[in-house]
């Protein structure tokens, strides 16, 4: 698997939290606020697979791009960032450093935003 960082996702991501879309919640709560299959698939059919793919960290580069399986590493809920997806994309990226740096640099930009909050 070539799976690399999304950098369009990257920046999308650092300046939904500059805008102050995030939720702030705790690395557990992943599992109850990922969106499900069926939310994904609403969410390509409404939107189409380019916008989906902004919310992925990671890019799979072996599969096509024209599909939900290329995209690795969620980090919202299609409308905020969740610091918990974002936390789970860090803990479960160690293989692919690029991507849990992002992680990293995401996750000192909400800390941030939580103190000036």
């Amino acid at each position: 698997m070539a799976t690399k960082l999304n950098q369009q996702a990257f920046e999308y991501a650092k300046d939904l939290i500059r805008k102050g879309s995030v939720v702030l919640d705790d690395r557990g709560a992943w599992s109850e606020h990922q969106p499900s299959a069926e939310r994904e698939d609403e969410f390509i059919r409404v939107y189409g697979i380019r916008e989906f793919a902004r919310w992925y960290l990671g890019m799979d580069t072996e599969v096509s791009a024209e599909t939900k399986g290329a995209y690795k590493f969620p980090f919202g809920d299609f409308s905020r960032v969740h610091r918990c997806g974002v936390s789970s994309a860090e803990s479960t990226a160690r293989e692919y450093p690029d991507i849990e740096d992002a992680a990293v640099h995401l996750l000192a930009l909400m800390a941030e935003m939580a103190v000036i909050v």
